[in-house]
């Protein structure tokens, strides 16, 4: 195999992220990008019309998990997702629109410009993914800003994200930017190191044929390897860090139960066909007027890192 240039890389950080799974950079946006960001977001959630929002809440349980047209249809779109503590049994609000959002997305690196400068015209994240090697063409197809609420951000279970952005063969790669201090007390991420080679993608969320969401097993229930042994190591990150995630390996966030929000800014980038096949079935879909963007300007890479394609 031909020797690799790295960019922005050393050799020792993409060993790092194919034997962990996930790679930690420090620092990866200045100060003044990161407050740019916090001070957008900020601004939606002002701008944010109450009236005339279908309250559609995002929850994350497997028997529970949004699915209303307001939320298939937000790949194109900015759009507010709330908080379930957010509303109370009457379908109120339980606080002011600006601490009741869980996140806002999904297009926002598409239509936002601040988040489209430090997504599609980044060089730095340019450079990491030439880096990678982890797609021979990645294409960006959603973007996501995550409050974290105060007291009642929600809880983030188990999971891998190839589940929810699902491509034959799996190719998800997470891009997740702090924009406030990361704590344990907030509701940082944690990793369980490793488990994106042991932990094949065993179900995808997919559009069910008569409305809303659910799960499509790929691996008939019994026949899944065993769950990967090993300890949750909980990254607590700066604002301006950025955060590189397989999309196989496991990784969840607990409740935020602080006074401190945790704005967080995450996109994701898949593998574009031939060499990956996205379809119909999954919940985010491309529109004629806002395809999914290339990331890299300058054609296809040559060739992908040999562990790119591992379960």
């Amino acid at each position: 195999m031909t020797n690799i240039t790295l960019q922005y890389l050393t050799q020792e950080q993409v060993d790092q992220f194919y034997r962990d799974g996930y790679l930690r950079l420090p620092h990866f946006l200045s100060p003044d990008e990161t407050e740019a960001l916090l001070t957008r977001a900020r601004q939606l959630l002002s701008d944010f019309s109450v009236e005339d929002h279908p309250l559609t809440k995002f929850t994350t349980g497997d028997d529970n998990h949004v699915g209303d047209d307001y939320f298939l249809t937000s790949g194109d779109k900015i759009r507010y997702f709330l908080e379930e503590e957010a509303i109370d049994k009457d379908g109120k609000l339980t606080r002011p629109k600006e601490k009741a959002v869980n996140k806002i997305g999904h297009g926002l690196h598409e239509l936002d410009p601040a988040y489209r400068k430090v997504t599609l015209e980044n060089p730095a994240i340019k450079g990491v993914a030439r880096d990678l090697r982890f797609h021979h063409d990645p294409v960006a197809l959603q973007s996501m800003v995550i409050c974290k609420q105060q007291h009642i951000g929600g809880e983030v279970p188990e999971h891998n994200d190839s589940t929810f952005l699902y491509t034959d063969p799996p190719s998800a790669l997470g891009f997740w930017i702090p924009l406030e201090k990361c704590t344990a007390e907030n509701g940082a991420l944690s990793f369980l190191p490793g488990s994106h080679l042991t932990a094949p993608i065993t179900k995808r969320f997919v559009r069910l044929p008569q409305g809303g969401t659910g799960f499509e097993e790929l691996i008939p229930p019994g026949q899944a390897p065993a769950h990967p042994e090993g300890k949750y190591t909980l990254e607590a990150c700066e604002p301006g860090d950025l955060v590189l995630i397989h999309g196989s390996v496991l990784h969840k966030s607990e409740k935020n139960r602080s006074p401190a929000t945790r704005f967080a800014y995450t996109f994701h980038m898949i593998e574009s066909a031939p060499h990956a096949v996205y379809d119909a079935k999954n919940w985010l879909q491309p529109t004629p007027a806002l395809p999914f963007s290339r990331v890299l300007d300058d054609g296809p890479n040559a060739s992908v890192h040999p562990a790119a394609g591992r379960v």
